[in-house]
């Protein structure tokens, strides 16, 4: 009997565990993993050389369903440097490293372990990633795009189009030409809102061509010197807000279309 009571005890607690396991962070969806196209075709209109297409196989994640806030920036970093003021709109002007920061900070503030360690100063710094940390990260360009498509392989998440009242793009919106709450357009399947348009959003990787073949979990090239951008912003074109666009930018700096967003175990 009292083997049985055990067997049982074990069983309610894996249970548990697991039940704890599908749930994602306050703010967050669960990203399952998967395996998916990533680039685009030769005839997608828009399209740029290097968005090669390869197979690529993602783990589960967790990423935030907007992008980062004014008001959540506020409340970590103490500062807010957004052209365009609101507490519920994306966070701009943000550089790489202040994303970085950001993602440490907010770690600290909430009793997990930072995924990132920092040394050096100004334009000598370099950032390692812990990869077993349990605290808040940029996504992989690969995690971006896989949550971006939510299992579509359209241009978009919306088809193979997207007009200006389903994403903050072309300058063409109702608050023309600024960005626009998190929360104003309708989100993709899997629940993420504004990965067309609004802010760009800072990726983990070095901007470089990509690996040929299938890969897994694949971080980007080893070195370089801008870091990818996804997403597209209020101000650019309907082609640099697909799901394969890519651009980069220097890390040290941020102009007013440059934000990011959030990732997790």
């Amino acid at each position: 009997m009292k083997r049985v009571i055990i067997c049982l005890f074990l069983v309610v607690l894996s249970a548990v565990v697991f039940a704890q396991d599908l749930n994602p962070a306050p703010g967050f969806v669960r990203i399952d993993g998967g395996t998916f196209t990533m680039g685009s075709p030769a005839n997608e209109p828009g399209r740029s050389s290097d968005e090669i297409q390869r197979q690529v196989t993602i783990s589960l994640f967790q990423m935030s369903r907007y992008p980062v806030t004014q008001r959540e920036y506020q409340e970590v970093m103490g500062t807010n440097p957004s052209y365009f003021r609101g507490a519920n709109l994306p966070v701009e002007c943000v550089s790489w490293f202040d994303a970085i920061e950001y993602c440490n900070r907010r770690s600290q503030r909430e009793g997990l372990t930072p995924a990132y360690t920092i040394s050096g100063s100004r334009n000598n710094r370099t950032v390692t990633w812990n990869r077993n940390a349990n605290g808040y990260r940029l996504p992989t360009e690969a995690e971006w795009e896989y949550a971006c498509r939510a299992g579509t392989t359209t241009a978009y998440n919306t088809g193979a189009g997207i007009t200006t009242s389903q994403a903050n793009f072309d300058a063409c919106c109702e608050d023309c030409g600024e960005s626009t709450p998190i929360n104003r357009y309708s989100p993709n399947r899997w629940g993420l809102y504004d990965m067309h348009g609004n802010v760009w959003e800072w990726c983990w990787d070095w901007y470089g061509p990509y690996v040929s073949g299938a890969q897994t979990n694949p971080t980007g090239a080893v070195s370089g010197d801008s870091r990818v951008l996804r997403g597209g912003g209020w101000g650019d074109s309907v082609g640099d807000t697909r799901s394969a666009s890519r651009v980069s930018f220097d890390p040290d700096y941020g102009f007013g279309i440059i934000g990011f967003r959030l990732v997790r175990p």
